[in-house]
Order: structure tokens, then sequence, then C-alpha cells
């Protein structure tokens, strides 16, 4: 079980596709906690709008929008690349400087455009490729063994849904630990950054069945413990 610690001061987040369904769902919940939050995306009226919305859920909520990604990525503590995997590699150039030392969240999951394969080679994961374009950034996996609709109900027959959290630094694991269990998810550790491989291998088979098996998009993965 992750133990929160009180934290001293506010920390920064910049999320960078902030009104897609998972950056907005993200933004939502961590709204809730001791984050500032900076919210970035291409359309500028569905940002204003988010941002209206997050202050009507969470009056307290210290949230503003920012019009380019370096400038939200500098102010941040903490990046969360909200966008498709493709998307990684072309923010990542623009954002290198300014993240550097800083941690860096991949929620990216690299389907191929029929959902039965990933285009990234086997033996690396988005969050490894994201590591390379960004090698002096703390680059962890999460958020994207989830969907955008658990966010709204995180617990699922009174348990909570398990959010897995990769990479390679134990500060940075911890601290977006923290992140996931403000959201309202059971974060787990699963292992350094290799395990991206994994997860996105998870996220894919859950894709699949659903399409497969017209499962609940809303049954998030739990591992029972005993």
């Amino acid at each position: 079980m992750i133990k929160l610690r009180i934290m001293q001061t506010k920390q920064t987040i910049a999320i960078i596709g902030a009104t897609g369904n998972m950056g907005s769902a993200i933004a939502k919940s961590i709204a809730k906690g001791p984050y500032r939050l900076l919210l970035k995306a291409n359309n500028q009226e569905k940002m204003d709008a988010l941002v209206k919305d997050i202050q009507s859920q969470s009056p307290k909520a210290e949230v503003e929008s920012v019009i380019c990604p370096t400038e939200a990525s500098w102010e941040a503590d903490i990046i969360i690349l909200a966008v498709p995997y493709e998307a990684e590699k072309d923010i990542a150039p623009q954002i290198k400087e300014v993240a550097s030392q800083k941690i860096v969240i991949s929620i990216a999951n690299p389907l191929n455009q029929n959902y039965d394969g990933l285009v990234t080679a086997p033996g690396t994961s988005a969050a490894e490729e994201l590591q390379k374009l960004l090698p002096n950034s703390k680059i962890v996996k999460a958020f994207n063994t989830t969907f955008a609709a658990d966010f709204s109900a995180p617990v699922i027959n009174g348990a909570q849904v398990d959010a897995f959290v990769a990479g390679n630094d134990e500060e940075a694991l911890q601290t977006v630990s923290e992140l996931v269990a403000t959201s309202g998810f059971n974060p787990i550790i699963a292992g350094d950054l290799s395990v991206s491989r994994t997860l996105e291998n998870m996220q894919l088979l859950l894709i699949q069945l659903g399409m497969k098996n017209n499962y609940n998009w809303l049954a998030g993965w739990k591992i029972l413990h005993n």
C-alpha cells in the first residue's frame, strides 16, 4: 500500500492534451488534490470549457490554461503527456530542455489501427521510446491501464480499481503513486520502465476482449489479494 507523504509545497502539474477523454478525466480527478494545474490543448474553446468545469466541481482548484507545451512544462514539476503515442514523439523535442530532471508521465498505448497489435518493436514500449527522446527526464508509465470512464467510478463492487505505475526512479515512482491515489485508484508499482511493455500489452488485451465480448469499459484491472 502506498503511504501518502505530507507535501510541504504545492506541486505544479502540466497536462498536455488536456481536453481529450483521458486528459480531461485526469485533470478533473487530480484537481481535487493539492496541485496547481497547467492545461494545454489545441482547442482553446474546449480548454476554457474544461477550466470552468473544473472550477465548478472543485472551487478551490488552482487551474489555468497555457498556450504552448514548452511554457507549461517550464513551470511544471510533473508533466503528463495525455496524448497518443505518435504525438509523444512530436511533443518531446518541444519540451526536452525544460523537462530535464522532471517527471514526465506517459499514458500512451501504442496500438495499431486494427487494435490487433502494437506499433512498437518487440523489446521496447512507448514509455521506453519516450525515455530515449527525453534522456534527462524521469519517465514514468501510469494511467495507461485505465479508461477515461474509470475516473468517475474508480471503485467497483467495493474495491478500488488498480492503476499500475512503472519507472526507473524510486522517488518519481512514489510521487506518481501519490498522484494516482489522489485520482481515486489503488496505485501498484509494477517495476522498472521495461515493465511498460507488459502494461501496454495488458491494455491491448483488455481492449481486444472488450471488442470481442462487449465487456463493460468500466471493468478496470483488479488484482486479488489474499
